[in-house]
C-alpha cells in the first residue's frame, strides 16, 4: 500500500504529463475555482460556482497543453509553454470585461472580473504543479473577497459621489436646513443645483454630495422630506 502511494504521489509530481497528474490537477482546479465561485454567488453576482470552475479547469487545461506539445512532438524544441498562458490571461480578459456591469455612470462588477483573473492564473499555476501555491493563493482570495470587505463595512472605508434629486412643492429660497442636516448625517455637501418651475410652483433641488460607501440614507431621507412639501427623492450614481 504505502509503495502505491509513492508511486501515485511521484506521479502526480512529475514534471511530465500524465494521465494521472492530468486528472488530478483538473480536479483540484476545479475544486479551487468552486471555492470562489461559492463567495461570489452568495454576494448575488453574475459570475458563480460553474463560471469559476470552468475558468479555472480551461486555464489549467491550457497549462497542460503547454507543456504537453514540445514533450510529445519532440521535433517541437523550440516549443514555449508561456505562449498559451499568455494567450489565456488576454482571453480571460474579455470574460472579466462581461462580467461588469455600468450604470448610470457606476461600475459594478470590477471584484468579480478580478476573481475572475486571478482564478485563472490558479488554474494554470495547478497546471504547472504548483500545488500548495494554488490553494494558499485560494485561500487569500476568499479572505480578501470575506474577511477584508466586513472589515470595510465595519470601518466604513471608501467614499462615492452620489445625486440627490429632490422635487418640493414651492420655490426654495434658501438650502440652509438642508444643509444642516448633511453635516448631521456626516454627508459631504460637494455642490448643488436648483431648477425653478413657476408654473407648477415647484423647485428640483439637485445635490452632489460625498458620504461613505457603506452609508445607510434612510434616516437622512427621513429627515429631508419634513423640511418641505416634498413629492419625489431620488438617489443616483453620479454620472
Amino acid at each position: 500500500m504505502e509503495e502505491i502511494l509513492r508511486t501515485i504521489y511521484y506521479d502526480i509530481n512529475s514534471t511530465e504529463v500524465t494521465l494521472a497528474n492530468s486528472v488530478f490537477k483538473l480536479v483540484l482546479s476545479m475544486v479551487l475555482g468552486v471555492l470562489v465561485g461559492v463567495e461570489r454567488k452568495r454576494k448575488g453576482q453574475i459570475a458563480g460556482v460553474r463560471t469559476f470552475a470552468l475558468i479555472s479547469m480551461g486555464a489549467c487545461m491550457a497549462m497542460l497543453l503547454s507543456i504537453y506539445v514540445p514533450q510529445v512532438y519532440l521535433g517541437l524544441k523550440n516549443g514555449d509553454p508561456g505562449r498559451i498562458a499568455a494567450q489565456v490571461i488576454t482571453g480571460v480578459g474579455f470574460l472579466g470585461g462581461g462580467a461588469m456591469i455600468h450604470m448610470k455612470g457606476s461600475v459594478r462588477g470590477l471584484t468579480t472580473a478580478a476573481g475572475i483573473w486571478m482564478t485563472a492564473t490558479i488554474g494554470m499555476a495547478v497546471g504547472v504543479g504548483m500545488y500548495w501555491c494554488s490553494i494558499l493563493a485560494t485561500g487569500l482570495i476568499l479572505v480578501t473577497l470575506v474577511l477584508l470587505e466586513a472589515w470595510e463595512h465595519r470601518r466604513n472605508i471608501g467614499h462615492e459621489n452620489r445625486v440627490l434629486k429632490l422635487q418640493v412643492e414651492g420655490i426654495v429660497q434658501d438650502i440652509e436646513a438642508y444643509r444642516e442636516v448633511f453635516n448631521r448625517h456626516k454627508v459631504h455637501l460637494s455642490t448643488y443645483f436648483i431648477e425653478y418651475d413657476y408654473e407648477r410652483d415647484s423647485t428640483q433641488l439637485n445635490f452632489v454630495v460625498l458620504a461613505p460607501s457603506h452609508r445607510n440614507y434612510l434616516p437622512m431621507f427621513q429627515d429631508l422630506r419634513v423640511l418641505g412639501r416634498t413629492k419625489s427623492l431620488t438617489l443616483t450614481s453620479q454620472a
